[in-house]
């Protein structure tokens, strides 16, 4: 959940700036032990003033420093010492409150949403981002941890993933045979061709041809969304569909309502609005689409065919999330129950419902603190519990092959839902 900017201040200190200046590229931040141990302790000093919580949710911090310092200091390498660090930060069981480095895209995409509402974050990301825009170079994929095993966990819509037939499920194991990496496997190879190979089923290597491209990280999740619009027809009933991989920011709202009131989904007889994965930031008014009063003119031209246009979706609507619909999404879920606006399908959300801040620390990386407690209407606070969703859906990611029951059965109650609305 993003925070209003009366609450953000800024981001970067000088010192910061300085070392930012003189660090290098984004592709050149090898640490020292020295580095290590100083960013080390700008991370936890920044929990320290930052975290919302002056009791540290019951953690003795000073004790998190003096115990995780040291193993941070030995670090091989910066990935190693990010586990370190997230390790000391996990202890406080607080969601949006990690660290990311450039070897994981989610710092881009983090990086990117933040970018866009401090512009005291803008100048000195040009040392790291000469060009002005977030970029890094992949396949539009999201991944999960299972024990020792990368699987493919989301597949943008129109990525080069999707275009290769990467699928859901598919475990990742090696790009023109090295170990996968997320950034690095495709670092300087946008264009060209490269040979991903998998597991769809447990011990059966394949290989899919696969071209990465450069990602801007502030317009990604845009594109994502556009491209997964579609209805499905069935018996003159049309379903539409759109996933909103991420919300933070106004324009995802004013995708999904020009969809809605006057671009593809405008025939649809119901909506299955797909919240899974990807990353919250949706505004409070983001379903008032769906519960204000009706309010529609008709205009009638010159030929006398009078067309309607309504500034709200009146039809039904099918929610859909998952243990990934994170932060602000989990709110619009709770609202949608407790309004009644419509079913929620799919599974239990993951209950990280706080406010977080962005902080660049002096190497470029990335820390994000939780640093404002958040309850909704007053009293319900959903950190740590979720929404539970009115119908279950199991998932078994592992060697899934593409399999998207959850969606399959928001479809089929959809279908439902129509044949309920129109009889009443």
């Amino acid at each position: 959940m993003k925070i209003p900017r009366k609450f953000r201040q800024r981001i970067l200190t000088w010192g910061a700036i300085f070392l930012l200046a003189i660090a290098g590229v984004a592709g050149d931040r090898s640490l020292s032990a020295n580095d290590r141990t100083a960013i080390f302790s700008q991370v936890w000093q920044t929990v320290d003033r930052e975290f919302f919580d002056p009791k540290f949710n019951g953690v003795d911090w000073p004790a998190m420093k003096e115990q995780y310092g040291s193993v941070a200091a030995k670090a091989r390498s910066r990935e190693e010492f990010a586990v370190t660090v997230n390790e000391m930060l996990s202890r406080l069981r607080t969601s949006h409150t990690s660290f990311y480095i450039p070897e994981d895209p989610r710092y881009y995409q983090l990086l990117a949403i933040f970018a866009a509402i401090d512009r005291d974050l803008q100048q000195p990301l040009q040392t790291w981002f000469p060009n002005g825009k977030i970029e890094y170079t992949g396949i539009g994929i999201f991944t999960e941890q299972i024990g020792e095993k990368t699987f493919v966990s989301g597949v943008l819509d129109g990525s080069p993933a999707e275009r290769a037939g990467l699928l859901v499920g598919d475990r990742l194991l090696s790009v023109n045979g090295k170990p996968y990496h997320p950034i690095e496997s495709f670092r300087g190879k946008a264009g060209r061709e490269l040979t991903l190979t998998i597991e769809r089923e447990p011990g059966q290597e394949r290989t899919l041809p696969i071209t990465p491209k450069v990602f801007d990280a502030g317009r990604m999740f845009e594109e994502a969304m556009s491209k997964s619009v579609e209805v499905i027809e069935r018996d003159s009933k049309k379903i539409g569909y759109i996933h909103i991989w991420s919300y933070a920011g106004e324009q995802y709202q004013r995708i999904l309502e020009q969809e809605l009131l006057s671009g593809r989904l405008r025939n649809a007889d119901a909506l299955v609005l797909d919240l899974r994965g990807g990353w919250g930031g949706a505004p409070l008014t983001a379903l008032n689409i769906f519960t204000a009063s009706p309010l529609s003119f008709t205009a009638i031209p010159r030929n006398g065919r009078s067309y309607v246009n309504s500034a709200t979706w009146t039809r039904p609507v099918i929610m859909l999330v998952d243990e990934k619909s994170r932060s602000s999404k989990e709110i619009l879920a709770h609202a949608f129950r407790e309004k009644k606006i419509g079913p929620v399908i799919g599974d239990r959300t993951p209950g990280a419902v706080v406010g977080g801040r962005a902080f660049l620390m002096a190497d470029g990386s990335l820390l994000y603190v939780a640093v404002v407690d958040v309850y909704v209407n007053g009293n319900t606070r959903l950190e740590g519990k979720g929404v539970t969703p009115d119908i279950g859906v199991p998932f078994d990611l592992p060697y899934a092959r593409g399999a998207d029951p959850r969606k399959e059965r928001a479809i089929e109650e959809a279908f439902n839902v129509i044949a309920a609305f129109k009889s009443n």
